[in-house]
């Protein structure tokens, strides 16, 4: 395993490089975790792929200096600058968050993609909460407030769960990253900076079928924060893309599951 630390604008970019492969493996990891959480998959993958693993900004050991702004286009830069894109096509996955990270780089470059395999993929489906305060300016303000002074947000959740409007698992993963002051600060600045990566179904699909990009997706059966049901917004439209579901959770980034996850990139 390497490290590396990239320059980017007033930013450092640290990512590991393993495995001894010809292709080239771009990993984007979940919220909260880092480049580290994909060192298990050198044994099933290393031998065909080199990984290069990414810390998002606002996570690991990036040094992110440019406030809330992150850009797929910066995102491109940053792998280009690794790979020459313009020389060979790369492959991508990514886990939860990281997966609407890869979503949205198929979307924005299709034609230098070859293959992407999403883990428990965030972004197949446009929760309305996020939208509202990422992508809107009075939504962005009260999620700020929030994150300060949540004391409201936690009387509505309770409400919520005593009605059963909210799932166990959902109430459990809001309070892991609520009650802590300084993960809530973390929490806006890391949703707020991704703000930009945003899949869009029609987009994705147009591309997909342009470029005959192969989607792979793993789901598990048991995950109440990434339904599988939400593979159907891609597959049904597109015979490139295949989705497989598990007996698990959310947890799928995990060394048990390694062989699952390897599969999808040979199918």
């Amino acid at each position: 395993m390497e490290q590396h630390f990239l320059s980017y604008r007033n930013s450092r970019v640290h990512y590991l490089k393993f495995g001894r492969g010809t292709r080239f493996l771009f990993c984007f990891h979940g919220y909260g975790e880092d480049a580290y959480s994909f060192l298990f998959l050198e044994k099933v993958l290393g031998a065909d792929f080199i990984l290069i693993a990414l810390d998002l900004p606002y996570h690991g050991r990036t040094e992110w200096n440019e406030g809330f702004e992150f850009r797929p286009l910066d995102l491109r830069n940053i792998m280009h600058s690794i790979v020459p894109l313009d020389l060979q096509a790369v492959s991508l996955t990514g886990y939860s968050m990281g997966g609407r990270i890869a979503l949205a780089m198929v979307q924005e470059m299709p034609s230098h993609i070859d293959r992407a395999v999403l883990v428990a993929p965030d972004g197949l489906h446009q929760n309305f909460w996020y939208w509202f305060s990422t992508q809107t300016l009075i939504g962005n303000r009260l999620f700020r407030h929030t994150m300060k002074k949540p004391a409201w947000f936690f009387g509505g959740m309770r409400l919520m769960r005593g009605l059963n409007l909210l799932n166990k698992s959902i109430f459990k993963f809001a309070h892991a990253y609520l009650d802590d002051e300084n993960e809530r600060a973390v929490l806006y600045s890391r949703w707020t900076t991704m703000r930009k990566f945003l899949p869009r179904t029609g987009l994705l699909s147009a591309a997909l079928k342009r470029h005959a990009v192969q989607v792979r997706m793993l789901f598990g059966s048991y995950d109440r924060i990434i339904l599988s049901k939400r593979s159907g917004t891609l597959d049904k439209e597109n015979n490139s893309v295949k989705a497989k579901t598990i007996r698990a959770g959310h947890q799928l980034l995990k060394e048990k599951y390694a062989k699952d996850i390897a599969t999808l990139f040979y199918e």
